[in-house]
């Protein structure tokens, strides 16, 4: 499996009471990998998934400590390297009930482009099923966009499925739901949370253009629909502590399974419960 997205790091950062702008609030800061591809690529190798993360660092020290991270946890890297661009860091700012505020510089990850797409010459276990999976952010960044749709046509290319997560309702609504919806037209599943399906113009809208969604909607669990296919799973009560990552996880947990073989309602509990398990610590990477 090849997942196409951002890495880079996270500074978590947990203000010890409302932010004082000007002048100093102590805080918790923690700095660990992130990215929404190195996360997707790091939950399912956790959940047995062979994966190669492609995308784009800096010539720095941040890159060699996300390579690092991600060979420890048996993730393959296909990493472009640029010259000039830094490896992407990304300030996340957490509140009481675990809800974060993210302040992205993509850094390198603007930069990815076609010339980084060489699927034909990855490694491939025998056992995975062709697929990639596609983080919306290199779709919604006007640079890195062609990188991203030159992935997608590479994987049609070569027969596999696709599967891609919006990753961001904001963005969506700056680019509109028409262009993020030609960029994806056809892929076998879409990935968005409830944010993202209501910009996106809802289910009936999305199904005109991909074979299947699978929504999330945080504490109320997950919908997978298509055509004859209707079906929910709820999420378990949990100690919600950090958010950051939850849907990478979740996406990794019904990935796994459904391209191993398994029911659609096992896909979507897997899912649900990787997606809780990674809002129960800091950071989006397995602890």
């Amino acid at each position: 499996m090849v997942v196409v997205g951002d890495v880079g790091l996270d500074v978590i950062t947990s203000p010890g009471g409302p932010i004082r702008w000007g002048t100093d609030t102590p805080s918790s800061v923690r700095l660990v990998p992130g990215g929404a591809g190195g996360n997707s690529a790091a939950w399912l190798a956790w959940a047995g998934m062979p994966v190669t993360v492609v995308a784009r660092v800096g010539n720095d020290l941040a890159a060699r400590a996300v390579a690092g991270d991600l060979a420890e946890r048996h993730v393959r890297t296909a990493f472009a390297v640029d010259p000039v661009l830094p490896t992407c860091v990304v300030t996340v700012l957490l509140d009481a009930e675990g809800e974060r505020t993210m302040l992205p510089d993509r850094g390198a990850n603007r930069a990815f482009c076609p010339d980084d797409v060489w699927f034909a010459d990855l490694p491939h276990d025998d056992r995975e099923t062709p697929h990639l999976h596609v983080s919306g952010y290199v779709l919604l960044d006007r640079e890195s966009r062609p990188g991203g749709l030159e992935a997608l046509r590479q994987a049609r290319e070569l027969g596999w499925t696709v599967s891609v997560d919006p990753q961001a309702h904001a963005l969506i609504e700056r680019e509109t739901a028409d262009a993020f919806l030609s960029w994806v037209d056809g892929v076998d599943l879409l990935l968005p949370n409830s944010s993202e399906l209501d910009a996106l113009g809802g289910f009936e809208r999305v199904l005109g253009h991909v074979r299947e969604v699978v929504a999330t909607d945080g504490a109320a669990g997950a919908r997978w629909v298509g055509e004859g296919i209707d079906e929910t799973v709820d999420a378990p009560r949990i100690d919600h502590v950090d958010a950051t990552g939850a849907g990478d996880a979740f996406n990794a947990g019904l990935l796994s399974v459904w391209l191993s073989g398994g029911s659609r309602m096992a896909a979507l509990r897997a899912g649900v419960d990787a997606g809780s398990s990674a809002c129960q610590g800091l950071g989006a990477r397995p602890r």
